[in-house]
């Protein structure tokens, strides 16, 4: 018996699980009202600003990113790539289900605001750190910090901060141009760009010693 499919299934649904775990990250980081990470700023901000919502603005984003991914790469990006374009949607309908779900949450100090925030981080970190171990198709954010290391001599890492701070500068000129005052980015925001990655890196060292294979 061809093992092969099953193999790939099973990659593909941790995908899935990771994906919904982010996105409830991403709705307990809106929740809490300190900053949401990164790379949600840029959609949540477009949502105070349009009809649209978290979870749509999102996949238009991520549709922009797999474009530059394109033309960056060209006659080099693989057609494979595309399958970032479904990941997209389905993210971005579990994100808008996710911010449903939190929805009667309530809090009433900065405190528990922080305990929204910090389980909203982790959760955003158990996610990613899924989504690396499922090894099948990458966000469109990581995509494009990929394909600019591979035509430009920078590390990852440098370039993800780079990348995470570009969308951080976007979503507080598009808050405070529009609005007149800083919306989506906050202290939380500060905090998921520092400790994501780091859990994220200790949960992958857990989740290595997991074979899909067996």
């Amino acid at each position: 018996m061809n093992k092969l499919p099953v193999y790939i299934l099973k990659r593909y649904l941790l995908l899935l699980v990771g994906l919904t775990i982010m996105a409830f990250g991403v709705a307990f980081s809106i929740k809490a009202s300190l900053g949401t990470s990164p790379i949600s700023s840029v959609p949540y901000v477009v949502s105070l600003l349009t009809p649209l919502t978290v979870g749509t603005a999102t996949i238009i984003m991520h549709c922009v990113f797999i474009l530059i991914q394109i033309l960056i790469l060209r006659k080099n990006y693989h057609p494979i790539q595309l399958m970032q374009l479904p990941v997209a949607f389905v993210f971005g309908y579990l994100t808008d289900f996710g911010v449903w779900a939190v929805q009667n949450i309530s809090y009433s100090t900065y405190w528990e605001q922080w305990i929204l925030c910090l389980i909203g981080i982790f959760l955003v970190a158990v996610g990613v750190s899924l989504e690396v171990k499922a090894g099948v198709v990458v966000l469109a954010g990581e995509g494009v910090v990929l394909a600019i290391c591979k035509v430009l001599p920078v590390k990852f890492g440098y370039m993800k901060v780079g990348f995470d701070v570009t969308l951080v500068v976007t979503a507080c000129v598009l808050s405070i141009g529009f609005t007149g005052q800083l919306q989506g980015v906050r202290e939380g925001t500060v905090a998921a760009a520092l400790m994501v990655g780091l859990i994220a890196k200790q949960l992958g060292k857990i989740l290595s010693k997991w074979k899909l294979e067996e």
